[in-house]
């Protein structure tokens, strides 16, 4: 008898687990473009439209952006030509894929949908580059002066915490970076508060699930 089993006519096959539809909002400052979006998207596989509460927010900025951004949720924004405090506003507000105009055909807006709403995140090469450089300024002149790093944490704070989740108890940490037990304490305390976490098996989870250790 063969391994494989035949499915009679009529009889219900293997059923797939079909995926939940990507809510998507549009947003522009122009009536007559958002519109031409929400009919290009309709009735698109796998897109449903919404007007809140939706997984990916499309924006097309051409001006108003701070008005048109006004969630944190994954963003989509097609845009030319933004300036650096724009940038860092779209970052603020979510920005996970940047598009120009040109490329905006309806079949590159549902693979960034899809991209966006997966976690995936693309930017222009000469906004990349911008970003990064706006990054070492602002690591050079504003955390490392104060001994903080692009992860939100001091270095003082990111030994502590590897240590910490390496099982080493107050005492073993300060002996094993010099420091004394209070100032253990003190680093992890203000940790703890600066970040909102409740104890320091929280502060280790919190630390592993970002990469910051």
């Amino acid at each position: 008898m063969s391994s494989r089993t035949a499915w009679a006519p009529g009889c219900p096959g293997p059923t797939r687990r079909r995926r939940s539809p990507i809510g998507v909002t549009v947003r522009a400052i122009d009536p007559i473009i958002r519109a031409g979006l929400l009919g290009e998207l309709r009735n698109k596989p796998g897109i449903e439209l919404r007007e809140d509460g939706a997984d990916v927010v499309i924006a097309v900025a051409e001006t108003g952006l701070r008005e048109l951004l006004t969630s944190s949720t994954r963003l989509v924004l097609v845009a030319d030509q933004l300036r650096q405090a724009e940038l860092w506003t779209a970052i603020e507000r979510g920005l996970t894929i940047l598009l120009p105009r040109a490329e905006a055909t309806t079949a590159r807006l549902l693979r960034a949908v899809n991209d966006a709403y997966r976690g995936h995140a693309a930017l222009p090469p000469e906004q990349l580059g911008r970003l990064l450089r706006a990054l070492s300024q602002l690591n050079e002149q504003v955390l490392a002066p104060r001994d903080l790093t692009l992860s939100g944490l001091s270095h003082r704070e990111t030994d502590v915490l590897r240590l910490l989740a390496e099982g080493l108890d107050t005492g073993e940490i300060a002996a094993t970076l010099a420091y004394s037990e209070r100032t253990v304490k003190n680093i992890l305390h203000g940790m703890l508060t600066r970040l909102g976490l409740n104890n320091r098996v929280h502060a280790v989870a919190h630390g592993i699930r970002n990469g910051l250790i």
